[in-house]
């Protein structure tokens, strides 16, 4: 095992709800990544949104993970570390930092616009599910009275990452989603803006988590530059997806923690979830820890960008 102090991962999940398998197939091969390094590995709560989040699914996080086999060395509800707290809900005054510095670089706008408003204006066959803000409010001569929104002013530049598992990424912000919200016309603060604060200043090294979020890491990589800050590396893994080819949310009860728990030990799923990713040749019963030699980019990279899981098979 090569030993590596400076590497720390972080799984950040949402409590709104259990987590499913997907959640810990993310949590697994993130662990595993920094643990096969020698680094440390982080738990953040990301509960931005007052009206999901519930602390009893934090709690249920934590109890998950710890069934699995897998411990972090900092975060959690106990706000273990040095770079405390480690809920999102508890760190508005540090956004608020970022903010007041991206307001005072004249970076920021404020925008009216609803939803409603700006789908209006997506081209019919746009079918991708992308939303591109179309610049409306950016010199807006008569603000309507609401409270509005707040919107980061992006530039049309090109941004190459590369992707440790997904490889070179080119992504032009202003073509690919416009100027995007750092805090909400309600007061909540933006996904966006709250990564990028909280992975700077805990430190952490590399970001692992659904090839969904691709497009995220672009508009992430370009807000810490905004803010003179470091990004950390990314790699997406394919996303677990159901018989019908969607990816597994919080809805598939069949595949959720609760029902896995119910019917099979922690080490058959970390049997399974290894077998997926290609770690090991088939689904042989193992805990996390007896994983971490085995681990491999190179696997990771062999993958399919989605994985179709059968709940039948589980």
């Amino acid at each position: 095992m090569n030993h590596d102090n400076d590497i720390k991962g972080r799984f950040a999940p949402s409590p709104s709800g259990r987590m499913h398998l997907g959640n810990l197939f993310t949590a697994l091969m993130s662990w595993l990544s920094v643990k096969s390094r020698g680094g440390k590995w982080l738990l953040r709560i990301e509960d931005l949104d007052p009206q999901r989040s519930r602390r009893e699914f934090s709690r249920l996080i934590e109890d998950d993970l710890h069934w699995l086999g897998i411990d972090w060395d900092e975060g959690g509800l106990a706000d273990t570390g040095p770079t405390p707290p480690y809920s999102q809900s508890q760190r508005s005054h540090r956004y608020a930092d970022a903010m007041q510095k991206l307001l005072d670089s004249g970076k920021t706008f404020p925008c009216y616009c609803t939803r409603a408003e700006i789908m209006a204006t997506q081209a019919p066959h746009q079918s991708d599910g992308r939303i591109v803000y179309p610049g409306t409010c950016r010199n807006l001569q008569s603000p309507p009275s609401r409270r509005p929104s707040t919107r980061v002013l992006v530039t049309d530049e090109l941004i190459d990452y590369t992707d440790l598992i997904a490889g070179p990424q080119h992504f032009n912000l202003a073509e690919e989603c416009g100027d995007f919200i750092l805090q909400r016309a309600d007061g909540a603060w933006a996904y966006q803006l709250a990564v990028v604060v909280d992975d700077a200043e805990m430190g952490v090294t590399e970001v692992m988590r659904g090839n969904d979020l691709l497009l995220s890491a672009a508009q992430q990589i370009w807000l810490f530059r905004q803010l003179g800050l470091t990004p950390p590396q990314y790699a997406h893994l394919p996303l677990l997806c159901n018989s019908s080819g969607q990816r597994l949310s919080k809805r598939d009860a069949s595949l959720s923690a609760e029902r896995l728990r119910r019917h099979l030990p922690p080490q058959a799923i970390t049997g399974i979830l290894a077998a997926m990713a290609g770690i090991i040749p088939s689904p042989e019963p193992a805990m996390p820890a007896d994983l971490v030699s085995s681990f491999s980019f190179d696997c990771l990279r062999r993958l399919p960008k989605q994985i179709i899981v059968d709940d039948d098979d589980l």
